[in-house]
């Protein structure tokens, strides 16, 4: 069955109306003067699986589930002006600037023009969403601009269009499968994930990884069909809240993909991990980041942590710690 390659498809069949209403940007307006809009969106550490997996056509999409992390944020501003075209500040977010042109082409009554600023936390070239951010954040800038709502698929087919693929950082309320390349949702898990606590490794700080011109990963057959098992096994896990089953998939998708984007010592990083109590190992399938992942709930999380830490120093990586405090996001601790 081919993948499917429809960019302009803005079916989201299993995201339930509600969802639609509360994931509408214009929920986020802020009190700012009219010339101006503002938005803001959040990065994320890799993902919890990526792989094939078919929709309910049976249709193949490349399509992931990513680990958010409220704490790594990009923001623009967007202030209106009679000139013509948009100016960025970055110059070099030239892909929000295009966000900022299509979402004027799409919703804009009259010809407007303007200026966007984009300000991040997010590393860049490190697989944590940081073009992603910035295009949403600055979508959500113009839309709040113009006091337009917009449902999620709407926003994600101009983010698409803007950066030939985008994460699923915009669906936090509830855990999706993403078809990042398309814009549309394979699967709503009508739940939030669950929250985790990790240690974050930089496995290859000395390169950074284009993802414009990275090349898709070419999973053979086999590695399609295992996608089957693990997309149920994650669907039971998020239902039920079951961080090791979580863990397990994220480990197994992080070892598929290794053949395609390698990780530098995967294998002595996730050593230690199983060491000192970790539920499993995520990585950046487009980026340079490993995720050590941890059950908050358990009363020895903070020493297995501490632990990894001291044995992830002691291997020459500069380990950090983000501890989930809310449902779905995490912060730095």
């Amino acid at each position: 069955m081919p993948i499917s390659n429809n960019p302009q498809s803005t079916q989201a069949p299993n995201l339930d109306h509600r969802l639609y209403t509360q994931l509408s940007l214009g929920s986020m307006r802020s009190t700012v003067p009219a010339s101006l809009g503002y938005g803001e969106a959040i990065g994320h550490h890799g993902e919890l699986l990526q792989g094939i997996f078919e929709d309910e056509n049976a249709r193949l999409h490349r399509g992931l589930t990513s680990l958010p992390c409220r704490d790594l944020k990009s923001t623009a501003t967007f202030k209106a002006s009679n000139e013509d075209g948009v100016t960025v500040t970055p110059v070099c977010c030239e892909k929000s600037k295009r966000a900022a042109e299509l979402a004027l082409a799409r919703f804009a009554r009259i010809r407007v023009g303007g200026h966007l600023t984009i300000a991040s936390n997010i590393p860049v070239a490190r697989g944590m969403g940081s073009s992603t951010a910035d295009v949403l954040a600055s979508i959500s800038a113009v839309l709040d601009y113009l006091h337009v709502e917009a449902t999620p698929d709407r926003v994600m087919e101009i983010a698409v269009r803007a950066e030939t693929a985008c994460d699923s950082t915009l669906f936090s309320q509830q855990a999706v499968l993403f078809a990042h390349r398309e814009g549309i949702v394979i699967e709503s898990f009508r739940t939030s994930l669950p929250a985790f606590d990790f240690i974050s490794v930089d496995a290859a700080p000395d390169q950074s990884v284009d993802t414009l011109v990275f090349e898709p990963a070419r999973y053979d057959s086999f590695e399609v069909e295992l996608f089957r098992p693990l997309r149920s096994l994650m669907r039971r896990a998020i239902r039920d809240a079951d961080l090791g089953l979580l863990g397990r998939v994220a480990t197994a998708s992080a070892l598929i993909n290794q053949r395609f984007l390698p990780k530098p010592r995967l294998d002595e990083i996730q050593a230690i991990g199983t060491r000192h109590g970790a539920v499993g190992v995520q990585v950046a399938h487009s980026g340079t980041v490993v995720g050590l992942l941890f059950d908050p709930a358990s009363a020895r999380t903070t020493k297995h942590m501490d632990l990894a830490m001291h044995d992830l120093r002691k291997s020459g990586f500069e380990p950090s710690i983000f501890r989930n405090r809310m449902t779905f996001g995490a912060t730095i601790g």
